[in-house]
């Protein structure tokens, strides 16, 4: 077959002929017999290629049977209708007894889409997520001091490698506590262009996220304000002796105290 061969148009140039050669006794009364046949031969393919492509899912041989004319040769017709499509964007296939059109094996490329999507959180991180958004810089006492539970370390170390939170400093306080703070990347992803576009208890209420009966005294912090001031915490040195704490806290599943 070559490459500019036409299956299909091979197939009902073979019924013309059978149809000559059985004269007019067999494929009717008049010349126009033989033509009948090969029209109604071609039908039946546009009427197969119909069903398949609409259908939800692969169609077996008896299900076509029933949906075609009872003279059609449904094996014949998919084996005709095969070729015709087997060098395009999308090909005929069998999948256990059933037919279908799946986009040729060549061109799966061109369809493919990769997404990248955080890991979906639990409560808890979402809650330890907007705290740390609402109340920055917050150590982690703070932090279950205002959910009235303790604060996993998975829970943080999610946040860390979404890329969501960071540290901010530590606290001028004893034990000098890390502080933690929000990222550009978090920024991003929820559409904000500055940690004070933050919703506040307007835009929750209007939300349905707060009912609107709050108890006395509840406010929702603005960021924005800068609720601390800078003199509280001091900077990070993470080429310094608190570059090991970081490491040996948060990322000792992936790098050794020794990095």
């Amino acid at each position: 077959m070559t490459q500019d061969s036409d299956p299909i148009g091979e197939a009902i140039a073979r019924l013309r002929e059978r149809a000559q050669r059985q004269g007019a006794t067999e494929t009717g009364s008049d010349a126009n017999g033989p033509r009948l046949a090969v029209d109604a031969e071609r039908h039946r393919l546009r009427q197969l290629e119909a069903l398949l492509f609409a259908a939800a899912e692969p169609l077996d041989i008896e299900t076509l049977q029933a949906r075609l004319p009872a003279e059609a040769e449904v094996e014949k017709l998919l084996a005709a209708l095969q070729a015709d499509y087997a060098e395009r964007g999308v090909r005929l296939v069998e999948v256990g007894g059933r037919w279908r059109f799946e986009t040729a094996p060549d061109l799966a490329s061109l369809l493919e889409e990769v997404k990248e999507e955080p890991r979906r959180l639990s409560d808890a991180g979402l809650e330890t997520l907007a705290i740390i958004a609402y109340h920055q810089p917050v150590t982690r006492a703070e932090i279950e001091e205002i959910r009235g539970v303790a604060v996993s370390k998975g829970t943080i170390d999610l946040l860390f490698e979404i890329g969501w939170i960071r540290l901010r400093g530590r606290r001028r306080s004893p034990g000098r506590p890390v502080t933690y703070g929000t990222t550009d990347a978090f920024l991003d992803y929820f559409g904000l262009s500055a940690i004070g576009d933050l919703p506040g208890v307007a835009d929750l209420k209007a939300a349905g996220l707060l009912d609107s009966r709050l108890p006395p005294g509840f406010e929702v912090p603005d960021p924005g304000l800068g609720l601390r001031g800078e003199g509280e915490d001091e900077e990070l040195d993470f080429d310094g002796e608190d570059s090991p704490d970081f490491h040996v806290d948060f990322m000792e599943d992936e790098e050794g105290e020794g990095d």
